[in-house]
């Protein structure tokens, strides 16, 4: 009997009850799925649809532990702004699935999510091992982008790099941003682990653009490339031509790596098309300011809370911050919380909706521990964090999770029926 066609919102919880299969990083189910779509495998030809043997155009992707989504976001922002029809795959999103896939700027339509979902959801049904939930989202992503016939892909990896499904797909630039300790428990728990997970992109040949590493990284990363035979460029630079609509000194470093990808992919971008991608660039909950006295930013390791400290330095100087903070439970919270106690004047610990979040009790043991002259208190909504925050003169820093700013946001956008948790 042929199955029924999945709406938008029952192929969503098709999509998410595939969380029950946890992640499995691998390339095997992911290029098995990519055949049987039609759209090649690894090492083969980017088959735009399952009648149709053309290629769809270029691709740049994009691992590191931070700064790998603005990156992304900035190459998507110029290519379009050259006028090039550019497909962006982004995770995890902040408060609606369908902004992890877009083409030239629009995300994928709810139509379009259920059909594409609805067709996997019948290719594979009877598989075993079943695709996660990732691996059917990059697939989404892809058949998405092929009957988009898009000039060029940008692809975030999801986890890692190696093993990651986002690695089924033959790229024509590798950059890799700064890696740090993050998900140790899939990359492992040294820094040179993590790096070798994230140079896994790197491909026989193909360009390798990377941003500043500490050193052990940068060893792996070189000794990747040159197994590989792969032409490196090290981006140890800032772009400073023209502004940049994201704040911070970290994304003019972002910039420059972003501008070399597109250049090392040999696509033709002018200079007025960085001037206006730079400029027209948007990223939420990346030093979002909501309002005047409100950033908003989804910092969720220790690398992004030092660079998230540093930012707020150079943007508020010595004023310090209301820190509203709430963190997932398998992150290293007291080096999160060690990176942002000391450009805060007080702290709220709202409970949040994701089960995978930090319990705020836990954090405020943490703050008494490493800070105990911190005041710090714990509420039982964001709605009274938010209202208690706004009690208080200094600015408002919400923090500590993308899931957390996505919640924020629906919150503030008075939309809560429209936040859907984020996933890997």
């Amino acid at each position: 009997m042929p199955r029924p066609h999945l709406t938008y919102k029952q192929a969503l919880a098709w999509l998410y009850g595939l969380q029950r299969f946890g992640i499995k990083l691998g390339l095997e189910n992911i290029r098995r799925l990519l055949n049987e779509l039609g759209l090649g495998s690894a090492h083969g030809s980017r088959v735009i649809s399952s009648g149709s043997p053309a290629i769809f155009g270029k691709v740049i992707h994009v691992a590191g532990t931070n700064g790998k989504g603005s990156v992304c976001a900035i190459i998507d922002s110029i290519c379009r702004a050259q006028g090039y029809r550019a497909g962006l795959f982004i995770s995890p999103h902040l408060v609606t699935f369908r902004e992890r896939i877009r083409v030239n700027g629009e995300m994928i339509s709810e139509g379009a999510a259920a059909n594409g979902l609805t067709m996997i959801r019948n290719l594979t049904a009877d598989w075993d091992p079943h695709p996660t939930f990732f691996e059917v989202t990059t697939a989404l992503a892809l058949k998405h982008f092929g009957e988009a016939k898009i000039d060029i892909a940008v692809l975030e990896t999801g986890l890692g790099g190696r093993l990651d499904a986002t690695n089924a797909v033959q790229s024509d630039v590798s950059v890799i941003t700064p890696i740090g300790l993050d998900h140790e428990k899939w990359l492992g728990r040294t820094l040179a682990e993590i790096a070798a997970e994230k140079a896994g992109i790197i491909k026989p040949g193909v360009p390798v653009v990377f941003a500043p590493q500490r050193p052990q990284a940068e060893q792996v990363i070189r000794a990747r490339a040159a197994e590989c035979g792969s032409p490196v460029q090290f981006v140890g630079e800032t772009y400073h031509s023209s502004p940049v609509a994201l704040p911070g000194e970290y994304q003019k470093q972002n910039a420059a790596v972003a501008i070399a990808a597109i250049h090392a992919a040999n696509m033709q971008v002018g200079e007025k098309a960085i001037v206006r991608g730079l400029a027209a660039v948007e990223w939420p909950a990346r030093f979002q300011k909501w309002d005047e006295r409100t950033i908003i930013d989804g910092a969720h390791n220790p690398g992004a809370a030092r660079i998230l400290a540093q930012t707020w330095r150079e943007v508020f100087g010595n004023q310090k911050a209301i820190l509203v903070l709430a963190v997932l439970s398998d992150k290293d919270l007291r080096s999160i919380c060690e990176a942002l106690a000391p450009i805060a004047e007080s702290v709220l610990l709202p409970k949040i909706l994701s089960e995978r979040a930090a319990a705020p009790e836990e954090l405020a043991k943490m703050f008494s521990i490493i800070t105990p002259s911190l005041p710090h208190s714990i509420t039982q909504t964001i709605a009274d964090a938010l209202m208690l925050a706004r009690t208080q003169p200094n600015p408002i820093l919400i923090t500590g999770s993308l899931h957390f700013a996505g919640e924020v946001l629906t919150h503030l956008h008075g939309e809560p029926a429209a936040f859907e948790e984020c996933a890997q």
